[in-house]
């Protein structure tokens, strides 16, 4: 490693070069790299809620769809709308009270109900059908040209109205949460460091691995708009530590080779490599165990953050010497003293009070197990979203006017004969919750032979092998309702067609619950399972393992469990990103402590002595770390104004200073209790002999 610090050293100017030149590629890729904000879309390709949407595209050449709702507006005006949407790109079809007449049919045969469906008061809806997915380009452009030659009386909902908001929310924040993150780090980063321009620097490195990771990203074809939001905020969080561990290793070089300021570098780049390799380790371990959940949302941040960490590593022992060998000059006339204390006198607090602090840890862990347990999760990620968004208004109005909150398709065999359908749909209507239930032959009535229906008509709801079928629900996507509602017409179609197949919002919502609910549990343990056999390794010991993961997920359950006892919902996604994140990131401050007792103890000094030493001397750098990572999640937290984004970015923050607190106090005291045990099951401990106290004490006395 010693050679390779020496090579850093000899080509800076190089290196700084080639880093500064990436930025061409990785913002080409950046550009070019699609984000996808169709939450939905990330569930099992295989699961009938997804077979059908396939389905739908091929047979009908529809997608997703929109329910517009119009106000005040006259038939002609209506029409002429529905005209305008329909020659729009990407609109494949448009089906209002007009449409289905096609001018051929008399409106005095067609059923009162299909009036009615379409009518409410001074209010008419129609149905938008795209011929792509709810989130494809094609769709959101399409929905965005329909907002523009829509009059204002036209409330455009559904599930890619909503995405459209979403994309422009995200895409007028991103650039945003990067000025907050980095200006709140900064703060933090001159107040810890004794440079007043080293904080500059370590931005400037980390930036440059942001930018090479979200560049890369290219190479994944898309990603997703939680992990293009949060991607920025946890690279700079997680990553921070590398650098300042640079930092110190650097000037503790310094005091061995005061003269050569290249040969501290180069031997502080060695040191900072074995650390930063096997700190990151448990990082990557916390985002790579996302990647195996079977909801691919976590494939995409687990393999976006993962290489983030490795882009920071990279970074640290590249780049950021060679700005600080380059500019060292001017670091040296910006130093200043420490402004963070020694922290002494609380070290010595906390060892000499550690039945207090287990104790507190005790008492605290039944309401935390109790909180983390019981908390209530939101699947509906845009119940969050600021209520002025149009989507939302539109969304609102339809519910007020119609009734309706969610809309199911039911794809069942084409050759389903009309009476059966009937029935079908007849014991349908009279499920709980249902508004109404139409397929082909209920709208176009029993009085209309159907080789007469136009083709242009009848192409909208029935294909080769399926017909399409519409049910409106009064319930809300995500609710406990919908749900059982979903379940029970299914059963029902069930019952007259084996391969019939229930889509739309609500029923792949149904999926997304039961699915991530197995996979949070799966994730968690794996996560978990993981770092400890990392942590096994990495001090060869049985006892550390447990005490380390067992203080950090005391962190995370009294993390978690706040929300419950604050009646906060949280996402569904929230568990898993903090039972991962904040167990990989935030266990590297306990490493951080458990590596100087180790090395204090295997030097012959007493349990407390060694325990007093390991937590003075880590106090800062944890205090410091947690207080970085905060920084660069608490701003955006507050800021954003996408539920999730604030919601996960708080957690984060309020995580890591919940496992800071932890780690100072509750895990020195783990250390005196547990002292001889760890020293018997871990290797590289040396327990005190009576021999060498009595020796000790006798120096101690002269």
């Amino acid at each position: 490693m010693l050679k390779f610090g020496k090579l850093v050293v000899k080509h800076k100017v190089l290196i700084l070069v080639v880093g500064v030149l990436l930025i061409i590629p990785s913002a080409l890729g950046f550009i070019n790299t699609r984000v996808n904000y169709d939450i939905l879309s990330y569930l099992p390709g295989d699961i009938d809620t997804m077979v059908g949407q396939d389905v739908l595209k091929d047979e009908f050449g529809q997608g997703g769809f929109s329910l517009v709702m119009v106000e005040g507006m006259s038939p002609k005006d209506v029409a002429a709308t529905a005209d305008k949407f329909s020659e729009i790109d990407h609109v494949s079809e448009v089906v209002c009270y007009d449409s289905l007449t096609d001018c051929k049919i008399p409106r005095e045969v067609l059923p009162d109900k299909v009036y009615d469906f379409f009518n409410k008061g001074d209010t008419t809806m129609m149905a938008v059908f795209f011929d792509d997915t709810t989130s494809a380009d094609g769709t959101l452009d399409a929905v965005e040209e329909m907002r523009r030659v829509a009059d204002k009386q036209c409330f455009i909902s559904g599930m890619s109205a909503i995405t459209l908001d979403m994309k422009n929310l995200a895409q007028s924040e991103t650039i945003i949460y990067a000025v907050i993150a980095v200006i709140l780090t900064s703060i933090v980063l001159v107040a810890a460091m004794d440079s007043f321009l080293i904080p500059v620097f370590f931005m400037l490195s980390i930036g440059l691995a942001i930018v090479w990771n979200l560049g890369t990203n290219f190479l994944l074809g898309e990603i997703s708009f939680i992990t293009q939001s949060l991607a920025l905020v946890l690279q700079l969080g997680v990553t921070m530590d590398y650098s300042i561990f640079l930092w110190h290793s650097y000037k503790e070089q310094l005091s061995i080779y005061p003269d050569n300021k290249n040969e501290a570098m180069a031997h502080a780049i060695a040191n900072t490599i074995v650390s930063v390799v096997s700190s990151s380790f448990t990082t990557v371990a916390g985002f790579l165990a996302m990647c195996f959940m079977s909801f691919t949302l976590g494939l995409d941040l687990g393999i976006v953050m993962a290489k983030g960490v490795v882009c920071g590593v990279i970074a640290c022992v590249t780049v950021l010497p060679a700005l600080i060998l380059i500019f060292e000059k001017a670091i040296d006339r910006t130093s200043h003293r420490d402004f963070l204390p020694s922290f002494s006198r609380t070290s010595s607090f906390i060892v000499k009070h550690t039945w207090a602090f287990l104790t507190a840890a005790i008492v605290l862990l039944i309401p935390a197990v109790y909180g983390n347990n019981n908390y209530d999760v939101y699947y509906k990620l845009d119940s969050t979203l600021p209520e002025d968004l149009d989507s939302v208004i539109a969304n609102t109005k339809l519910s007020e006017e119609y009734n309706m909150n969610s809309t199911h398709i039911l794809l069942a065999d084409a050759d389903m004969d009309a009476k059966t359908a009937s029935k079908m749909l007849g014991e349908m209507k009279k499920v709980e919750g249902v508004q109404f239930a139409a397929g082909f032959n209920s709208l176009v009535g029993p009085a209309i032979p159907e080789e007469i229906i136009p083709d242009s008509v009848k192409s909208i709801l029935k294909s080769d092998e399926h017909q399409l079928m519409l049910i409106g629900s009064e319930y809300e996507v995500a609710s406990d309702a919908v749900n059982a509602q979903v379940a029970e017409l299914n059963d029902i179609a069930g019952k007259y067609d084996e391969s019939a197949m229930l889509i739309g919002e609500a029923p792949a919502t149904k999926d997304l619950i039961e699915i991530t609910d197995k996979d949070f549990k799966f994730v968690n343990f794996l996560s978990i399972a993981v770092i400890f056999l990392i942590i096994a390794f990495t001090f060869k010991s049985i006892t550390l393992p447990v005490i380390l993961v067992s203080v950090i997920e005391l962190a995370i359950m009294i993390n978690l469990g706040i929300a419950y006892y604050t009646g906060s919902k949280l996402s569904f996604i929230a568990p898993i990103v903090i039972g991962t994140i904040q167990l990989g990131a935030t266990v590297d401050y306990a490493i951080l402590m458990t590596t100087r007792y180790r090395t204090e103890r295997s030097s012959g000094k007493s349990k407390k002595e060694s325990i007093n030493i390991s937590l003075s001397t880590s106090v800062k750098s944890v205090l410091t770390s947690a207080l970085g990572f905060f920084a660069a999640t608490v701003g955006v937290a507050l800021y954003s104004d996408i539920g999730l984004i604030s919601e996960l970015c708080m957690l984060l923050a309020r995580g890591a200073l919940i496992s800071m607190v932890i780690v100072i106090t509750v895990l020195p005291s783990m250390f005196m209790v547990f002292d001889k045990l760890i020293c018997n099951t871990s290797a590289g401990f040396r327990p005190e002999n009576e021999r060498s106290r009595r020796f000790r004490m006798r120096e101690k006395t002269v």
